[in-house]
């Protein structure tokens, strides 16, 4: 049977636009993101995920003027920007200080917030597509291993969930995540 529900890069930013959350390739699982500008949105992700607010999100995006809304870019060094430039685009999440105007549903009970600029093509798309970076967490239900392909989202999310059709990058891992002040190691990618 043919899926007649959003699956085209188009029907998936429509979606975003509508303040719903959508399901997308990244480079080693399927993505579950949305908007990260609407709490309505950002609220119905975490519900999904039965995820707690104070945990705070990651938000990637296609370059780094996508994420200069969100972080407080001016604490850190030319040194500190430049180990982080040395791994974007790429698969390597920074923790950073978030601006004091960041919405507390993304930076959860930090002052920091977690991004990542992308080399991988469709999400790179997706992100210049809607106009600014997405929320990013793994596409899965809570003791779910994370979806790898659009069958697996569906079947844990539902045949009515907005995916875009398209395969993951081919890695193991999930993001590498380390702080961006200091260089530490926060999670292994």
């Amino acid at each position: 049977m043919k899926n007649k529900l959003p699956s085209t890069l188009a029907d998936i930013v429509e979606a975003l636009r509508r303040e719903q959350v959508v399901a997308y390739p990244t480079e080693a699982v399927f993505g579950l993101g949305c908007d990260p500008d609407s709490e309505a949105a950002v609220s119905d992700l975490l519900t999904i995920k039965q995820r707690a607010w104070t945990k705070g999100l990651i938000l990637v995006a296609a370059n780094y003027q996508q994420l200069l809304p969100y972080i407080n870019d001016t604490q850190l060094t030319v040194a500190q920007r430049e180990r982080v430039f040395a791994r974007w685009p790429g698969p390597v999440t920074w923790v950073m200080p978030a601006r004091p105007e960041t919405p507390r549903w993304l930076t959860g009970q930090f002052t920091t917030l977690a991004v990542r600029v992308t080399a991988f093509a469709p999400v790179k798309q997706l992100c210049l597509a809607f106009g600014k970076p997405l929320v990013s967490t793994s596409a899965n239900l809570s003791g779910e291993p994370p979806g790898r392909s659009a069958a697996e989202v569906r079947r844990q999310l539902g045949n009515d969930f907005p995916v875009m059709d398209l395969e993951v990058g081919g890695r193991l891992n999930p993001s590498e995540i380390r702080d961006a002040l200091t260089g530490e190691l926060i999670r292994h990618g």
